[in-house]
């Protein structure tokens, strides 16, 4: 999901406390940065879709086991830092009144153009040292391409193109990416489905 910054954390500092405060009563949610308060704003049509796939393919794996699939509304703590995932997998039992994630061990983000510096720096450095983390993803939304980097794999970039399928070991489930991409229209999907079409199995480089 899109941000923009609500205050700039060199001439207003916020503290947890303030943000904790601050959020409670708010009707827009915002993440809390390393001091810096960022809002929450509204996502493209293909961020959506791609958000909606993935859950809905989490939810129904899921579905009579331990974990569950959350999408945006559900807070992870990380050290004094607050964040919204666009989804996340939580195995702790979450009850109705609670708040936070506790034990998050598969996020997925999907980066927009507001989002991808943090989503791959400092979110990623937060992240990777959650101790129930196993598997953090990185969906593109303009280009057809999953990022996937594993606590079982030291944390290394592994990267799935269309024609590829990827497997998310902590939940045992394994997608297609063009089970990912279901409804969106971007031009590497536009070029994959051309080749499909005249009967070519691309060998896609994304």
């Amino acid at each position: 999901m899109a941000q923009q910054p609500f205050t700039n954390r060199h001439d207003n500092f916020i503290t947890e406390d303030e943000y904790l405060r601050m959020e409670q009563s708010s009707d827009t949610r915002h993440e809390y940065i390393d001091g810096c308060v960022y809002a929450m704003v509204g996502a493209s049509l293909y961020h959506a879709r791609i958000t909606a796939n993935i859950l809905g393919e989490f939810r129904n794996h899921l579905k009579g086991k331990a974990c569950e699939a959350f999408m945006t509304d559900v807070k992870i703590k990380l050290g004094s830092s607050y964040v919204y995932p666009d989804i996340v997998v939580d195995c702790s039992g979450t009850e109705a009144n609670d708040y936070f994630a506790n034990a998050p061990i598969l996020i997925v983000e999907v980066l927009s153009q507001t989002t991808r510096k943090r989503d791959l720096t400092t979110k990623l450095f937060k992240y990777i040292n959650l101790p129930t983390l196993q598997e953090y993803v990185l969906i593109e939304q303009n280009t057809a391409s999953v990022t996937v980097l594993r606590r079982a794999h030291d944390w290394q970039y592994e990267y799935y193109v269309l024609g590829d399928s990827v497997t998310f070991e902590s939940i045992g489930l394994t997608l297609r990416v063009e089970e990912i991409y279901d409804r969106v229209n971007n031009h590497d999907i536009q070029e994959y489905r051309l080749f499909r079409q005249d009967g070519i199995e691309p060998e896609w480089n994304g």
